[in-house]
């Protein structure tokens, strides 16, 4: 970087603590794999909306690609400095500024993470349900990435939880979008622009967030079947029936025993096919009676037990296996994640070629999910394969199983967000009108593309942001 350039930043970051030009660490350079490797002209760690909005108006002037990211857990390439540039990291904006109990929100900096804002509003009497898998992701990375989760199939997703946001555009410009209000049909809805973008349009630095009561109980269920078919339609039946299910999680037998291998936990009925895992939260009343009601449904359509998981340690047992499956899988090989979304009666469909194009390719597809949504996680494991092996039938099983995706009605991404490893799936199945439309408002509001730009849906444009 010019010296020039070192020179300005430093009035903008006054501590020197919180600017690096030199020896950037490999886990900035990079998303939470890994595997996909960036490079930067420096890092900064701003700690006010102040800091940020010079950092970026500088970078506008001097066409320096800038890079925002939180705690760095995405899955998908999207916190990877393509251009290099500037490592805009917003981790230390991480305190919560107000608990709003008469408008039932919260006031949050980008950077707090997802498992101490849920710890401190629990601690209040509030519930936040927004849960995706990784609890030390950060709260604005949730919002970037419109985070998903088990809880989604009652609760709905982060973006129904964001109720207004600071941002700060590409030319340092600094906009609040949306409020605490309830309600909003004034002008165009400029949050739920940001709200899944992948910091392309602009950097969160202060979020409203929507909270709810504290549920009284919750109870969680262990399903076992003969097949996954079976489980997948008994998940159809469950959510017709309006029984109102927290959670409803599927696994194979076969996903469940690498789970139980890493963590050291077994499974009630190893003689199952598949599981179902359901959680119900509410009045005590009301969380029992939907879980008999459920019992009953499933009983009837080939369940072949209904196991109350009651007993905590069981039931966190249970429930860390499901929450280490990618984990297991990364620990015996490499493996490409997915999380493709297909219409919820399509789901069983999916898993079933999926599987047929494990046996047909040789190559181990490990999938689970969300059942109560549709959205498909899989693993797309390396084995034994050398890199040219493995890049040459990855790319191949990755373009016949979003391909079938699509077929079935469903989409690139669930929850992790599109980045750069879904990019090419993502381009070629989105029809060009929608591109054309998502980059003109790229354009719009960064007409030099110096946020994340070479990520999800940019393809040109006016998007050249030269590096320094």
């Amino acid at each position: 970087m010019m010296d020039f350039h070192k020179e300005a930043l430093k009035e903008i970051i006054r501590d020197e603590s919180r600017i690096r030009f030199e020896q950037i660490e490999p886990r900035f350079l990079s998303d939470n794999l890994g595997r996909l490797k960036g490079r930067a002209d420096a890092l900064v760690f701003p700690v006010s909306q102040e800091e940020v909005s010079g950092i970026l108006a500088f970078a506008h002037k001097n066409q320096i690609p800038v890079t925002p990211r939180g705690a760095g857990s995405n899955l998908v390439g999207s916190t990877v400095p393509v251009q290099g540039g500037i490592i805009l990291d917003l981790s230390r904006m991480n305190r919560i500024l107000e608990l709003d109990q008469d408008t039932f929100t919260a006031t949050v900096e980008p950077g707090v993470l997802l498992k101490d804002f849920q710890a401190y509003v629990e601690a209040e009497g509030f519930f936040y349900p927004p849960d995706p898998g990784e609890k030390e992701s950060t709260l604005g990375g949730n919002i970037s990435t419109n985070a998903g989760g088990m809880r989604a199939v009652k609760y709905g997703v982060t973006r129904d939880y964001v109720r207004g946001l600071e941002i700060v555009l590409a030319d340092g410009t600094v906009l609040q979008v949306g409020s605490k209000n309830v309600k909003d049909a004034s002008g165009l809805s400029l949050k739920n622009l940001v709200i899944g973008s992948e910091g392309t349009l602009a950097v969160i630095t202060r979020c409203i967030l929507k909270i709810i009561p504290k549920p009284e109980t919750s109870l969680s269920v262990l399903v076992p079947f003969k097949n996954l078919r079976t489980g997948i339609n008994n998940v159809l039946t469950i959510l017709q029936a309006n029984a109102n299910p927290t959670a409803v999680e599927f696994v194979e037998r076969k996903v469940v025993s690498l789970g139980e291998e890493f963590m050291g936990i077994r499974y009630p009925r190893p003689d199952a096919g598949s599981y179902i895992l359901l959680t119900f939260d509410g009045r005590k009343e009301e969380v029992e009676a939907s879980a008999l009601q459920v019992r009953e449904l499933v009983m009837k359509h080939g369940a072949m037990d209904y196991i109350l998981l009651d007993d905590k340690e069981l039931a966190d047992g249970i429930w860390k296996v499901r929450g280490a499956l990618v984990k297991a899988v990364e620990a015996v090989s490499e493996q490409e994640p997915v999380d493709i979304v297909v219409p919820i009666n399509q789901s069983a469909s999916f898993i079933e070629y999926v599987n047929q194009l494990e046996l047909d390719s040789r190559m181990q597809m490990v999938s689970f999910g969300h059942a109560g949504d549709g959205n498909v996680h899989l693993c797309v494991v390396r084995g034994d394969r050398d890199e040219e092996t493995w890049n040459r039938e990855l790319k191949e099983t990755m373009r016949k199983i979003y391909k079938k995706a699509y077929e079935l009605g469903g989409l690139t991404s669930g929850e992790h967000g599109i980045g750069i490893s879904k990019r090419p799936y993502f381009l070629h199945e989105t029809p060009k009108e929608n591109l054309m439309v998502m980059n003109r408002i790229k354009d719009a509001l960064d007409p030099l593309g110096i946020l994340n730009s070479g990520k999800s849906y940019i393809t040109g444009g006016n998007n050249h942001a030269e590096t320094v």
